[in-house]
């Protein structure tokens, strides 16, 4: 058993877990929180996209010991209050998403590459960037609508704001 220490949206977790409990179990186990999906297990479709220290990893392939002290943000982490983040608000207006399962891992990986992109971002990229994430359900052209708008509306929006 190893002791793990998490701070997820804010609060904090503590648990004894087996040494090979995953990050998305950690998250759904411990937390609660059931956002974050699991698709596959092999790290192939992204529905398992958080943030660990700001930063998008896949929580399926990742050992819960290996984010002892981290912070994690999951989809239930991303609104304040009533307010929806840019990124799910984008998702909502454009129509970016189908039955909802990629949905948390593509917005979670959306608001990294956003944050590693505050020049903006064009087509192109957003397209080459969601590689890891595996929609079943559309052509992602509303996805990457959805993107775009969140980028060019949270690049025009002071830092503090997103």
């Amino acid at each position: 058993m190893t002791a793990v220490t998490l701070n997820v949206n804010g609060k904090r977790y503590s648990a004894d877990v087996e040494d090979r409990t995953l990050l998305v179990q950690f998250i759904r186990e411990t937390a609660g929180l059931t956002g974050t999906h699991v698709g596959c297990d092999t790290s192939q479709c992204g529905a398992c996209v958080v943030l660990l220290d700001d930063v998008a990893v896949k929580s399926c392939t990742m050992l819960a010991a290996q984010a002892n002290g981290g912070s994690v943000t999951t989809i239930e982490g991303l609104a304040r209050g009533d307010q929806l983040h840019p990124v799910q608000a984008a998702f909502r207006e454009h129509h970016g998403l189908q039955c909802g399962f990629c949905t948390p891992g593509m917005i979670m990986s959306a608001v990294d590459m956003i944050r590693r992109h505050p020049e903006g971002l064009d087509e192109a990229t957003i397209r080459h960037e969601l590689e890891g994430n595996i929609c079943r359900c559309t052509g992602y052209h509303n996805i990457v609508k959805a993107i775009q708008s969140a980028a060019d509306e949270m690049s025009a929006l002071p830092a503090a704001a997103e």
